[in-house]
């Protein structure tokens, strides 16, 4: 958490005029208009994108970043601050953040960890004015929503190869290649500065041009290679390039134009300057931004050496140099990372990848003096590692490099960043896979990790095959009964229970149970585990009468063998909370859950993540009371927390938004309710990916927010694609996919269109009653929304006798007083009360004529 002087400190501190980490003003021509359009969709909106048109196949090169330097440089005396971010990825725009506090604040920022220099730099962008952001090389850009959505004193401009996507108040400019005349003054300038070119140095700058096609990368490469050689003319140049990588199928159009420049520019580079070679083919396997110079710099080898050769490089515009760090274009990384048959050593990308997982393995030797690489080591390097992890070739292994890509993915799974440690788990597994066999312990454990993290990210389809193999092989390998198998069979019945699937879950559960007890006793730690998920499980399947004695049971079993305040014990004394709550017996579930929270913030402290867990817990059931008043500020102040101590778009903090937002709905403030909702579900596309449950419940609770401020003409058609997404993702009866349908159902009847809801509520309720049974709760909800439906269709026939059922199933299975039940007595009375008022209506209407005349 920041601590209070470092919020104060950023509302005082000010950057001096012009504070900036721009590069120098690149030569921009032919981009006039583009510029004049930009200014005025930054004045006039705020944020800005500068995309790339279609006609390029959506690659590199095009010119974006050097329109928006342009852009920066241009009207740099507008601006307080101006701060360049790598934003190729999450961890790169942290990595830009973290060096902005550390201009501001030096000192401060040397002692703080990473996520509290992020925070600073937000927290003073929040106070201060008139700065321009520039997000370069955008891969996502729902990346750039937990800035822009929060930071609006300022100008927020990205450049990215996507065209589509972006926020309805972002304005995009397509960049396309440049025109031919564009094209060819910019070779005459490389080429030939404030000279005046000859006729003939002119035509052949247009062949050439031409040759090129306008792309401007290309051109800027070519003039910094002619420049270089003086004695090579244009025409000779344009010789040289051949034919090479004109083959139909071999790269795209910029691939093949790019590849053909760099086979004449590292042919002149071996000669000048060999060591700037291999840099360049270590460089292609890391991550494209903020590579630092001492990353590239082998051991024995004189650190001046490595600045020549990266100064060598940039004179020949291969890489962008900033004194410590270089960027590399990614298209440029694209072609050398692959095999050139032309290449008098086709081996060298492979030579170049040897050496860059080297320079990390180096670069991660713990500190002198200390047993552990350090957590700055770790971030600096890690996206580093998600690149070669990423583009691993096949049949390579190092063993230090899988344990590093093993370590580096634990950091970002615990960090709730599981979706970007995937790759890194994956290509731990295809290395212990080819070095120990397909089942060794630790590969096992490998392929049970990874099953984990697809599950994490809300790929069931993935992980669950993936999990059923594991356990197949610890089987296999290990027997039936060792502690291994007994885990990997409780994960596949956790990934079953995700995909709503209890019919397998369960019995799963209670198998893995009985071997537990049999193997390691009764009161093991692992034994009241897996009692504890079965207890969960028969939750999910509103089986609470099997549920809550166990959870009981579990409870009072670690009390004793744990101790009152093990951090076990008080998991599960939250799980007995949630299940007496969901029974509707809030009078045990409140003082249990007030319990459990104090204990926490005694035992683990006031911001553990537990302790934010039991607090948002508590937070829920105020509010399933009534009780706003208590629930809507504990919320707040857990997401806060969330906020600070987990980062802002950490699973759990997306899950305290989404209830902060709930609590408003209830309050009947859809005013805060819906911008949060929407910020939710943007952050949740972006760190879980479109179709994990937790995006899809976030697009749910949208549509519902929308239904609830009555824009029918926004709420149907999200509800409809969400309910799409769930039969695609979870199957067509997964609990979710119930729940999804019935509210689309209650949609259709809010719009009046009860001849398209009735029909949805009664398939709804025929599926419940397969899937969940006859008496779960959801069933029972299912059977009281038909019902009200008969009813507003005039079919009191109908629904009067489904009311009654619904009712007596309630006070059967919730009991006489649970809220539940007394909206379905309620429900029944006035059914009732309507039946009866159109029966003595009829009567009415049936008297008998007292013979009076009518006129």
């Amino acid at each position: 958490m920041l601590p209070p002087e470092a919020l104060h400190m950023a509302e005082r501190v000010t950057a001096a005029l012009g504070t900036s980490n721009l590069p120098p003003s690149p030569l921009c021509l032919g981009r006039g208009e583009e510029l004049i359009r930009l200014r005025n969709m930054l004045t006039g909106r705020r944020e800005s994108a500068i995309t790339q048109s279609g006609a390029v196949h959506g690659l590199g090169g095009i010119g974006k970043s050097t329109l928006a330097l342009h852009y920066a440089h241009q009207y740099r005396g507008d601006y307080a601050l101006i701060w360049w971010i790598n934003a190729g990825s999450p961890d790169e725009i942290e990595s830009s953040f973290t060096d902005l506090t550390h201009t501001l604040v030096s000192e401060w920022a040397a002692t703080a960890g990473r996520a509290e220099q992020v925070a600073w730099a937000r927290q003073w962008l929040a106070w201060h004015p008139d700065w321009l952001l520039i997000y370069d090389n955008v891969e996502d850009p729902d990346d750039l929503v937990p800035y822009t959505g929060a930071l609006h004193r300022g100008h927020h401009l990205a450049t990215s190869r996507r065209s589509t996507d972006w926020p309805d108040n972002a304005t995009t400019l397509a960049l396309g290649n440049l025109a031919p005349d564009d094209a060819t003054t910019l070779l005459c300038r490389l080429l030939y500065k404030d000279e005046v070119p000859t006729p003939r140095q002119k035509a052949d700058a247009q062949v050439l041009a031409a040759e090129l096609g306008y792309l401007p990368l290309a051109i800027r490469q070519a003039g910094a290679y002619l420049a270089r050689n003086l004695g090579v003319s244009l025409d000779s140049y344009r010789q040289r390039l051949g034919s090479k990588l004109t083959k139909p199928g071999r790269g795209k159009d910029s691939e093949r134009t790019i590849a053909r420049i760099w086979n004449v520019t590292l042919h002149a580079l071996e000669e000048a300057d060999p060591l700037a070679v291999e840099l360049l083919y270590t460089a292609a396997w890391l991550a494209p931004d903020s590579i630092p110079h001492t990353l590239l710099t082998p051991p024995d080898t004189d650190p001046d050496d490595v600045a020549e050769a990266i100064g060598t490089l940039a004179a020949y515009s291969m890489v962008t140099d900033t004194g410590t760090t270089i960027s590399i274009h990614r298209l440029v990384q694209t072609v050398l990372r692959t095999t050139n048959t032309d290449d008098a050593d086709p081996s060298r990308h492979l030579q170049g990848r040897a050496r860059a997982e080297q320079a990390l393995l180096h670069h991660l030797t713990p500190p002198p003096g200390t047993d552990s690489t350090t957590d700055n080591q770790w971030d600096s390097l890690t996206p580093h590692l998600v690149a070669l992890a990423a583009e691993a070739p096949p049949g390579l292994h190092n063993a230090s490099l899988a344990d590093a890509y093993n370590t580096a993915a634990y950091r970002l799974h615990h960090q709730g960043h599981t979706t970007r440690a995937i790759p890194l788990f994956e290509a731990t597994l295809a290395q212990r896979e080819q070095v120990l066999g397909d089942t060794h312990p630790n590969t096992l454990t490998s392929r049970n990790n990874l099953a984990g993290a697809y599950e994490s990210a809300g790929d069931l389809a993935r992980a669950i095959p993936l999990y059923e193999a594991t356990l197949a092989q610890y089987e296999q390998v290990l027997g039936d009964t060792h502690p291994d198998t007994l885990n990997s069979r409780n994960n596949l019945a956790y990934a079953y229970q995700s995909a709503g699937d209890l019919a397998r879950a369960i019995p799963l559960y209670e198998a893995t149970l009985a071997q537990r007890e049999q193997v390691l006793g009764d009161t093991h730690p692992g034994t009241l585990a897996s009692r504890n998920n079965l207890a969960s499980a028969y939750r999910a399947a509103g089986d609470l009468g099997r549920a809550i004695p166990l959870y009981e049971a579990t409870l009072a079993q670690r009390e004793q063998v744990l101790g009152d305040t093990h951090p076990d014990t008080l998991t599960s004394r939250n799980n007995l909370a949630g299940a007496y709550e969901s029974a509707g017996d809030l009078g045990r579930a409140i003082p249990l859950y007030e319990a459990t929270l104090a204990q926490c913030e005694q035992v683990l402290g006031d911001t553990h993540p537990n302790t934010l867990t039991s607090r948002n817990n508590l937070a829920g059931a105020y509010r399933a009371a009534g009780d706003l008043a208590r629930a809507i500020p504990l919320f707040e102040a857990t997401l806060a927390q969330c906020e600070q101590v987990l980062g802002d778009t950490h699973p759990n903090t997306l899950t305290s938004r989404n209830n902060l937002a709930y609590a408003y709905r209830a309050a009947g403030d859809l005013a805060r309710a819906i911008p949060l909702y929407e910020a939710t579900l943007a952050q949740r596309e972006q760190v879980l990916g479109d179709t994990h449950p937790d995006t899809l419940t976030s697009r749910n609770n949208l549509a519902y927010a929308y239904r609830a401020a009555g824009d029918l003409g926004r709420a149907i058609p999200l509800f409809e694609a969400t309910l799409a997404q769930y039969e695609q993702v979870l199957g067509d009866t997964h609990p979710d996919t119930l729940t999804s349908r019935n509210n689309l159902a209650s949609a259709y009847q809010s719009a009046g269109d009860l001849a398209r809801a009735i029909p949805l509520y009664e398939a709804t309720l025929a599926q419940r009653e397969q899937v969940l049974g006859d008496t779960h709760p959801n069933t029972l909800t299912s059977r009281n929304n038909l019902a009200y439906a008969y009813q507003s269709a005039g079919d009191l026939a109908r629904a009067i006798p489904l009311y009654e059922a619904t009712l007596a199933q309630r006070e059967q299975v919730l009991g006489d007083t649970h809220p539940n039940t007394l909206t379905s007595r309620n429900n029944l009375t006035s059914a009732r009360r309507v039946a009866q008022a159109v029966q003595q209506r009829n009567t009415a209407t049936a008297a008998p004529d007292n013979g009076r005349l009518h006129s």
